[in-house]
């Protein structure tokens, strides 16, 4: 199986400045056609760290694509370091590229430059793909065997997010003209209400006796859950996903309904999957969570389909004047308790009319816990014309950390009390 390293170079990506996100767009594309991506290496701003940086993976790797380091100022010496790796004698223009840099610029009202001009030269030893969204010009470099052991091939593209991705169908068509690509198949499960270790634990034996060739990751994540992906590389289509069918079947007998889909999902999408199957609606009551619950449900597209809104009810007279908590269950068992979030649900499901409400209640800290309630503990609350079930949870993390646990928890709670509700 042809295997690729996906490089990123400048100093901004290795101080934080900026984020890396080319990276995972292009390890997607390479996985879709087939190409095994085996590292990510970031380099700085140094001539001679990108020259050993990159002789390193083109010695492991039949593809390295680099991005970054191609801008016109002084500071971006990816040219000139891999017109050394090439052993290139000098520099050509690219006519259609300058001819792209020309109408950008000119389309912007800009002058052209001679540094602008300097950005359509490149090493002699280079191929190019235009890059009709920006300047700098995609570089093309074949190296034979005798050089790194192998035929290899390294593309330098801008690192311009905008212009690397715009850039990338070039790019692949490439590397199909040049490389024969594999058969490579991913399924993602997506599990909630087991830590990693717990899971792990769990479905061991399961692991233990997978077929050979199939891999098996585990992906946290405190609001999406934990991901299990399995893949194979090679074979045929049809015949992984049958092997795969195999396996999910046994695995969805071991976790039943720990598993809340089977495809690289959220939480808030199965919910959201779920109310408009069944014609139902759906409210919030928010007190520790802050409207994040409402925020997680909103960013699904189409959720004004089923969601009717929330109240934020931090304050103790905004559940009782508003969700209408008795004052007895103030008093009689606080606010962190399991009678104040079901009266949160029933109160908000009055209020706006759905079909379905949650409701959460607890103590995200730093400060604020008790002996009986200390930080980490939520309480959530469900509620539908059929009844209204309590949970608590406990968790021990920071105050970020505790409120999306608290928001995924219940997200993850109504979900398996509206599956109840259909399978009745």
């Amino acid at each position: 199986m042809i295997q690729a390293s996906i490089c990123t170079i400048g100093d901004e990506i290795l101080i934080g400045q900026i984020t890396d996100t080319n990276s995972s767009h292009i390890s997607r594309a390479l996985n879709d056609i087939g190409i095994r991506v085996t590292s990510m290496l970031s380099v700085g701003d140094d001539r001679n760290a990108i020259i050993s940086g990159l002789s390193g993976e083109l010695r492991k790797n039949s593809i390295v694509i680099v991005t970054g380091g191609l801008g016109p100022t002084k500071d971006d010496i990816t040219k000139d370091a891999l017109s050394a790796l090439s052993g290139s004698t000098g520099y050509r223009e690219s006519k259609e590229q300058l001819e792209i840099i020309i109408r950008i610029l000119s389309s912007r009202g800009l002058e052209v430059l001679d540094i602008n001009r300097q950005q359509a030269l490149v090493p002699d030893r280079c191929e190019v793909i235009p890059n009709r969204l920006g300047t700098a010009p995609v570089m093309v470099f074949r190296f034979s065997s005798e050089r790194f052991g192998h035929d290899c091939t390294l593309y330098s593209l801008p690192g311009v997010p905008f212009e690397a991705i715009g850039a990338l169908d070039d790019v692949l068509a490439d590397i199909r003209v040049h490389y024969e690509t594999a058969e490579i198949t991913h399924r993602t499960v997506m599990t909630y209400g087991l830590a990693e270790s717990a899971l792990a634990k769990r479905i061991g034996g399961w692991e233990d006796s997978l077929p050979s060739g199939m891999h098996l990751a585990y992906l946290p994540d405190p609001v999406k859950g934990v991901r299990l992906r399995l893949s194979i590389y090679g074979g045929t289509p049809e015949e992984n996903s049958r092997l795969i069918d195999t396996e999910l079947a046994r695995l969805r007998d071991i976790l039943g309904d720990i598993i809340y889909s089977e495809q690289d999902d959220t939480l808030q999408n199965t919910v959201g999957r779920l109310l408009k199957a069944s014609g139902k609606t759906l409210s919030a009551a928010e007190s520790c969570t802050g409207g994040l619950i409402s925020s997680l449900i909103t960013s699904v597209p189409g959720a004004s389909g089923y969601y009717l809104g929330s109240v934020t009810s931090y304050a103790v007279s905004v559940k009782k004047n508003v969700l209408d908590v008795p004052e007895s269950i103030i008093s009689g068992y606080g606010v962190v308790s399991s009678e104040c979030a079901a009266a949160m649900a029933e109160g908000v499901r009055r209020l706006t009319g759905s079909d379905y409400s949650v409701s959460t209640t607890g103590v995200a800290g730093p400060d604020g816990g008790t002996e009986e309630n200390p930080v980490g503990t939520v309480w959530v609350g469900v509620s539908s014309e059929k009844g209204t079930r309590t949970c608590r949870f406990s968790f021990r993390n920071d105050r970020t950390r505790n409120m999306e646990r608290f928001a995924a928890s219940a997200l993850d709670f109504l979900r398996k009390f509206i599956e109840s509700d259909i399978n009745q």
